[in-house]
């Protein structure tokens, strides 16, 4: 704080006499000018809250606009994962001064979580067994605090809370190469509302949330839609014998790069969860070249889903701290 140029700290300690010869009134007007200053800045500050929160109230009622448009389509789920990705996304690449990005991810998952709500009932089941309590936090982050969640002890629990419509999101390991019986597996189907990968966690920054030493995939009915920066599942069934790095290399020629694959063999063949690069729907003709071109080795293709890529470690880092004084 500043004293002024009449007092200093030593003549608030001293233990001698007070002479009179220092006026008392300068003090307390140097004094008042900075707490007038603190004053108007705090009014500044309520200002601005009352102005972010006029317009959260404006937003959620373009939201319950667009609720109906969702509804009278009829096709188009409250909950858009994608769509989601690109608005942080947005935000975060405009975001400028000190103000950091993790906690901007924070605030606005928390918005998008509360928004999805309104528009309906929207509940997470979690895998969560007692040696990996982390996937709940991951899911409160990215689902927001509010959101109803149910803990679950195995992943085919999670599975079926997911189809049988209990939950909307369910909330799942990232899957390792050389499980013994991934969960994954269990998904397979070729009907058009069964779930699939939907998003990867966390989206932003893992924050103080407890960590288990990996991510965890979400998934649900969302059908899949492109983000801009993207990552595409495919589970292949494949006849006894057939050479993985031989699919590799030619999803690699038909410009499907893969950026991760796992195995589930048994004993008519193996199952082969692919990650493709970018978004690449079942439709597209690269999948098509792909089936012809390995002929028998391949019994069929199906579509698992996907997610909108994280934001990197470059992206969530703050511009500048604030000076301290």
């Amino acid at each position: 704080m500043d004293w002024g140029p009449a007092m200093s700290m030593f003549s608030l300690i001293s233990t001698g006499p007070v002479t009179t010869s220092i006026a008392a009134p300068q003090p307390i007007e140097a004094m008042s000018e900075p707490q007038s200053d603190l004053e108007h800045l705090r009014r500044r500050i309520d200002e601005i809250d009352d102005r972010l929160q006029d317009l959260l109230i404006e937003r959620v009622g373009i939201v319950s606009h667009v609720a109906a448009h969702k509804r009278d389509a009829g096709s188009i789920a409250p909950h858009q994962p994608a769509r989601e990705a690109e608005i942080i996304r947005r935000l975060v690449m405009r975001g400028h001064g000190a103000f950091p990005p993790a906690t901007l991810v924070r605030m606005w998952r928390e918005l998008l979580a509360a928004t999805v709500r309104l528009q309906g009932s929207f509940t997470v089941a979690v895998y969560l067994p007692p040696e990996m309590p982390g996937f709940w936090d991951l899911a409160r982050d990215h689902y927001g605090s509010q959101s109803p969640m149910l803990a679950y002890r195995s992943t085919a629990q999670v599975i079926g809370a997911v189809t049988d419509g209990q939950a909307a999101v369910g909330v799942l390991p990232l899957p390792l190469e050389g499980e013994v019986d991934p969960w994954w597996r269990h998904m397979l189907s070729a009907k058009h509302e069964a779930p699939q990968v939907i998003a990867r966690l966390p989206f932003g920054a893992r924050g103080n949330a407890r960590s288990d030493g990996a991510d965890a995939l979400a998934i649900g009915r969302s059908a899949p839609q492109p983000s801009g920066r993207d990552r595409t599942f495919i589970v292949t069934e494949n006849a006894e014998g057939t050479s993985r790095s031989r699919m590799v290399s030619l999803l690699s020629e038909l410009g499907l790069s893969c950026t991760f694959v796992a195995t589930y063999e048994h004993r008519d063949g193996a199952n082969n969860l692919i990650e493709l690069d970018g978004f690449v729907p079942v439709s597209d003709r690269r999948l098509a070249a792909f089936r012809e071109r390995l002929g028998p080795a391949l019994l069929r293709v199906l579509p698992f889903g996907g997610y909108a890529v994280p934001l990197g470690p470059a992206e969530l880092k703050p511009a500048e701290r604030l000076a301290r004084t």
